[in-house]
């Protein structure tokens, strides 16, 4: 079963039941997504199976991360191939082999900073990787702070303070790094993505953007920005058109060159619910993850819940 969405050059097939389960596995909300140098697709969930592994055409390869986590929030694979893990509720990032053996944790498990402390970690939601190695960790709910380690997980630098100027933040909620270092990050509750120098020095933004929760960058000169847009949070406009929940696809410059989803969050194939994590392969095609369970019923209260609500679904590039 499948629908486009977009227009032009951006335009997609989605294919909503692409992921294929083993019997009796269910996946829950996926909080990211991540793709590895195969194509292979990684699904951090809210699951018994907080891990599940994909191939291109929708197989479960395998699961791992039973057990480990409070609650998956962000996932990125390495330069080395190495998939990092973010758990939010647990303060920590662990760094994992493509089979799931931990390698290396920056934080420790359970044990968060004070609030708003500006110290690692209360709360953080994702990494990303310099072109040098070294790990930037946005913190996050309980933070309002960027961090960057060296590659061997030694702390470096900080920055990022409360607010809504330049330079501060109201939930730091992703982060992405481009080929020249440029820092990128989803300012969420002030609906902007803020770009800095590798030391933190406010560079520009982008606005005209409705909560960006996660966001994906190839690691190559030219790259699309892709940005998972949850929309709304807030009843009195909850299924408003055009807000959101959505994708926008940005040059580095800040340009939008496409949206996908002008339709009010609904369960159909070319709607969304709340769109939390995104990825593209190196076909382009993208995967889009979504926190549908918890977002319903915000939503539409005392309306029942599908019970084929979608969490992640692949859209394919119309060539």
């Amino acid at each position: 079963m499948s629908t486009t969405i977009g227009t032009g050059e951006f335009t997609y097939r989605v294919v909503r039941d692409w992921a294929k389960l083993p019997p009796g596995m269910v996946m829950g909300d996926v909080s990211d997504v991540a793709i590895d140098a195969e194509n292979r697709v990684y699904a951090f969930n809210r699951s018994e199976h907080p891990v599940i592994v994909f191939d291109r055409e929708g197989r479960t390869l395998r699961s791992w991360g039973e057990g480990q986590f409070k609650r998956p929030h962000g996932i990125r694979v390495g330069p080395d191939g190495a998939i990092w893990c973010t758990d939010d509720s647990n303060h920590f990032v662990g760094k994992y082999s493509p089979e799931g053996r931990l390698l290396m944790q920056l934080g420790e498990p359970g044990k968060g900073s004070d609030y708003m402390s500006g110290q690692p970690f209360n709360l953080p939601t994702n990494t990303a990787f310099s072109p040098e190695g070294e790990i930037y960790v946005s913190d996050g709910y309980g933070n309002a702070r960027v961090h960057r380690f060296s590659p061997d997980g030694k702390l470096q630098h900080s920055w990022g303070e409360p607010g809504t100027g330049p330079g501060q933040f109201n939930v730091v909620h992703s982060v992405c790094v481009d080929v020249d270092g440029w820092v990128y990050i989803a300012d969420r509750e002030n609906h902007r993505v803020q770009v800095f120098d590798r030391n933190g020095l406010y560079e520009t933004q982008w606005n005209n953007l409705h909560r960006p929760c996660g966001m994906y960058q190839r690691a190559e000169r030219g790259a699309l920005c892709y940005i998972a847009e949850a929309g709304t949070g807030l009843a009195i406009n909850s299924l408003w058109p055009n807000i959101g929940p959505r994708v926008g696809i940005l040059t580095l410059d800040g340009k939008r060159v496409a949206q996908l989803g002008a339709r009010p969050p609904g369960p159909e194939l070319d709607q969304f619910v709340s769109v939390h994590a995104i990825a593209a392969d190196s076909h382009g095609d993208i995967y889009v993850g979504e926190t549908a369970n918890l977002n319903w019923p915000k939503h539409f209260p005392g309306k029942p819940k599908p019970a084929d609500l979608c969490t992640l679904r692949k859209l394919v590039k119309v060539r």
